[in-house]
């Protein structure tokens, strides 16, 4: 095997690249090494190497420098004798048993290329972190008759570096490296991937790419500055697009467009606030050439704001591009002011009356900026003035103003507005304090807030010194009582310059002045500027003794701190500390969904506990947001220190899913389960995953599930399938039914509609309709759903309301088009009061079926993906096409005939009798008295005497 080693400049690392491969696992490894005329001593270091290894090290040197890696490489593979080929570049290294797992992986299957995995290892940082270079490529051996197979090797992996060439398969076909032209590996990839007959990749690690961060001269890839880089790259997608042409490879060339637009692309977009007006056009007339050659279909495939920046782009529109590549740096900020047109929002108004292509990119109602609050705003907070007052007495003045988005009005004309800036060591674990100053204008100027403020830094900025080098800025503004956060986006350039006076707190011979500097994310903060001679004393004591002493003890404390607060620590506090302390007695804790909900048969407990005047002391765990929580309880952060002391020292825990699986309970704690809804799908052990965990695994699961001291039972079945899925003991099962449906119960005899409608805006003449799906994977929280809410809401708005219930789990957006006729209800914790105010429930596979059944209303089954969720998902215990109490429909269309075709009235007699047995069968304890009888049976003894 041979691996061609290129160096130039780089005499210092060069042995260090040489020794990893003369050190290979694999001995019949040759080295060639080609210096691409270097004005260093890399070419003595690299004969050296070659007479110290003679036989086994040859070096070469070009008449003259190429610019790139294209020359000196293909000048390798003419001077290599190996039947393999390998390339290696100066600063990088191979790993051990690289040219061992290639040649085995070659040998095997005849392949002309062997691709192995490549790790970036970022050296200049604290503990070298590492990344993967796509891993998902190489999660196990396949090889490829073709790369139509698996088109995303050719779009993401466009190394040569991690790669093995048969030296034959390069010669007969003619493979050479472009030169004098950057991107060289992406042309070069893309003919070697097109021309192998065979290609195998194999999941081992074979090649370490060292990155320096903070090197002085960037490397030719990270050179973005340079208007020159970005036309190379552009060059390079052409030749790779004409060569897929000539291949036929429609569908590579989909794929590599759709990667150009989220990757490619957004790699210099994110660089362009900071470019001047010059550099801009010329990097527009690039892209804009080349854009116009990507498949529409494309843009559908990316992120919104992915196409929102590539199509303002093509336009070359400065004033929304700018603020839509501020959202792609900083993706929960929204930086433009929107647009609404026709139910639906747009990024802006311009473009989107007179191109159809431009309304379909912009339209960016899926992402809900249109449902956020202001509590829930990270608005672009536009820097427009910066300036020091230069008058006698003030020279640590800074005057400062801003304009802040305000995205379709949410911040309403006559709001009442205030503001502050605040400023804050950037330094986790250093901020003792902040400074803070008021800021004296705020106005609302349509789209923007615009605001004005002077900030005495050299009177209210002291900082430590040293350690807390660098400051950012935020700006809260207070909306009617509601806070949103903002950073200072400065990226216009020359807008930010001057040193300010400061007083730091240990010493001004550390620093006296600060600076104002952009982040890498556009974000305007300040740096200490050290003076000359005492920053030279600073970096002495700190390279000397006392510093590493004093940065070792600030490291050391630092682990310390976070081994004290890290899950195994709390862990042992649990066991070790809190379990030893008594039982308290009338304590009890309360959990529903995990801490994300204050609802459920928990809920419906604790409250009929209040209702009877029961003395005892109540805690809810919170994950999130304590909003929603009862405010007579003590609220406790899960899986906090206080979460778990309560947790140890409590009488009774009571939930409806499961407390931490690592934390036992102490036999004087009694757990009421109360589970979250009846099965339909498979369960516990009854899940084939269950069932192929080795025997400890499953152990270990059993063990949590011997937890439960009492099981809530409503039917029979659940005595079939989750009793015997969690293997529970038969004196554990309380057939009382759920709590949780005793309102349900009542409110089946209720004659008035529940308060909730006028709350959420009901019109008194129109019928609620309920449509609670179940869970959805689909890798991101936002659920897709099923139907088309615009059509739905036109067809049926005059006669219903369309009540859309998420899983706890999911997040859904409705566009405004549909606002006051389908509504999001998916952030009300208990789903109880909105069953009890439903005419109707649509649902396809959720528990909520079996609750709805007690109100005898109207069922509708909507399970598009059945085959699916059935056949590849967990399995279920009955057959829900056969035994659902109302129509079953599988399509849009179907579920549209169905509404239209008849009322709810009939729909309610119809199915009368299938909802009796349903209920008979998945309900029969559910009686309304539950919460009660657990109350009378676990807690009588508390009532408070009378006085």
């Amino acid at each position: 095997m041979s691996v061609v080693v290129i160096v130039y400049n780089d005499e210092a690392r060069l042995p260090t690249a040489v020794r990893s491969v003369l050190e290979q696992s694999l001995r019949s490894v040759e080295v060639v090494i080609v210096d691409d005329h270097s004005t260093d001593g890399s070419y003595e270091v690299a004969r050296r190497l070659a007479a110290e290894h003679p036989g086994r090290v040859r070096a070469y040197r070009l008449p003259e420098n190429s610019g790139g890696c294209g020359a000196p490489r293909n000048h390798g593979i003419q001077q290599t004798r190996g039947e393999y080929v390998l390339f290696l570049d100066s600063d990088d290294v191979l790993e051990r048993d690289a040219c061992r797992n290639f040649l085995e992986a070659a040998e095997t299957t005849g392949a002309d290329l062997v691709s192995g995995m490549c790790v970036r290892v970022h050296v200049d940082s604290r503990h070298r972190k590492e990344v993967k270079w796509y891993p998902w490529l190489y999660a196990r051996t396949r090889t490829l008759d073709s790369i139509a197979e698996l088109p995303d090797l050719l779009v993401f992996d466009t190394l040569s570096t991690n790669k093995c060439y048969r030296r034959q398969f390069l010669v007969d076909a003619g493979l050479e490296f472009p030169v004098g032209i950057h991107y060289e590996d992406l042309l070069f990839s893309a003919q070697a991937y097109t021309a192998a007959r065979r290609i195998t990749l194999i999941p081992n690690r074979v090649y370490d790419w060292n990155v320096v961060e903070k090197a002085d001269a960037k490397s030719i890839s990270n050179r973005r500055a340079e208007i020159a880089n970005f036309a190379h790259r552009m060059e390079m997608h052409r030749r790779v697009d004409r060569l897929l042409a000539e291949k036929d490879m429609a569908e590579l060339k989909f794929r590599k467009d759709v990667k150009f637009l989220k990757h490619d692309l957004v790699l210099h977009l994110r660089d362009l606030p900071f470019r001047d007006a010059a550099y801009r056009q010329e990097f527009a007339a690039l892209a804009r050439t080349y854009l116009e050659s990507i498949d529409p279909a494309a843009y559908d495939e990316v992120e919104p704001i992915h196409a929102v920046c590539a199509y303002l782009l093509r336009m070359s529109d400065w004033d929304n591009l700018l603020p839509a590549v501020d959202t792609l740096t900083n993706r929960d900020k929204v930086s433009a002011p929107l647009a609404e047109r026709d139910g639906r929002v747009y990024w802006c108004a311009e473009h989107i009356d007179e191109d159809p292509f431009a309304r379909r990119i912009l339209d960016v109602t899926e992402l809900g900026y249109h449902t956020r609050p202001v509590s829930k705003l990270f608005p672009r907070n536009e820097l427009t003035e910066y300036r020091q007052e230069r008058e006698k007495g003030r020279a640590g003045v800074v005057r400062l103003a801003g304009r802040v988005t305000n995205p379709l009005g949410v911040v309403p004309a006559g709001a009442r507005l205030t503001a502050e800036l605040e400023f804050y060591a950037r330094r986790k674990g250093l901020r003792l304090q902040t400074f803070r100053f008021p800021v004296a204008t705020v106005r609302h100027e349509g789209p923007y807030v615009s605001w004005e403020a002077s900030a005495d830094l050299a009177k209210g900025l002291r900082p430590l010194g040293i350690v807390d080098a660098v400051w950012d800025v935020r700006l809260h503004l207070d909306v009617d009582g509601e806070r949103t956060t903002t950073r200072l986006t400065a990226t216009r350039p020359g807008l930010t310059t001057g040193e300010i006076p400061v007083r730091p707190r240990l010493t001004r011979l550390v620093a006296d002045r600060i600076e104002p500097e952009v982040s890498s994310r556009g974000h305007l903060a300040f740096r200490l500027v050290p003076g000359k001679k005492a920053n030279d004393l600073v970096v002495r004591g700190l390279q000397g003794t006392p510093g590493r002493l004093a940065k070792t003890g600030f490291r050391k404390a630092k682990a310390l701190r976070a081994k004290a607060t890290s899950g195994e620590t709390k862990l042992r506090l649990y066991h070790d500390v809190f379990l030893r302390m008594p039982v308290q007695k009338r304590l009890v804790v309360f959990e529903s969904h995990l801490g994300r909900q204050y609802s459920d048969s928990p809920r419906a407990i604790y409250e009929e506990m209040r209702r009877q005047g029961l003395d005892f002391e109540a805690v809810w765990s919170y994950t999130g947001s304590p909003k929603g929580f009862p405010a007579d309880a003590t609220l406790v952060r899960r899986w906090s220190l206080p979460y778990l002391r309560a947790l140890a020292r409590a009488e009774y825990w009571i939930d409806n899913q499961s407390y931490p699986l690592k934390l036992t309970k102490r036999p004087g704690t009694t757990y009421i389960q109360t589970w979250h809804g009846s099965a339909l799908k498979r369960m516990g052990f009854d899940e084939a995953g269950w069932k192929l965990k080795s025997r400890p695994e499953q152990a270990e699961q059993q063990r949590t599930l011997d937890r439960f001291d009492h099981f809530l039972i409503r039917s029979e079945h659940d005595v079939r399938t989750l009793a015997k899925a969690f293997r529970l003991r038969e004196k554990t099962l309380l057939r009382v039914g759920y709590p949780r449906n005793d309102e349900l119960v009542r409110a089946r005899e209720a004659t008035e509609r529940p308060p909730l409608a006028v709350e959420l805006g009901i019109p008194s003449d129109k019928k609620v309709l309920l449509y609670a799906p179940t869970f959805r994977h689909h890798g991101q929280r936002r659920f897709a759903l099923p139907f088309d809410v615009d059509r739905f809401a036109e067809e049926f708005g005059d006669q219903y309301v369309l009540l859309v219930r998420a899983h706890y789990l999911n997040h859904v957006v409705l566009p405004p088009s549909v606002r006051g006729r389908v509504i999001d209800v998916s952030d009300h914790h208990d789903v109880t009061p909105l069953l009890a105010l439903a005419d109707a429930l649509i649902t396809d596979y959720s528990s909520v079926m079996f609750d709805y059944a007690l109100l005898d209303r109207p069922m509708l089954f909507f399970p598009h993906d059945y085959e699916e969720y059935v056949h590849q998902g967990r399995g279920t215990y009955f057959d829900l096409l056969e035994r659902a109490p109302g129509p079953v429909v599988r399509t849009e269309d179907e579920l549209h005939a169905v509404l239209a075709a008849s009322s709810l009235e009939e729909q309610t007699v119809k199915y009368a009798a299938a909802r009796e047995r349903f209920v008979a069968d998945f309900g029969e304890y559910d009686e309304g008295t539950a919460a009660q009888r657990i109350a009378d049976e676990f807690f009588s003894e508390w009532k408070k005497k009378a006085q």
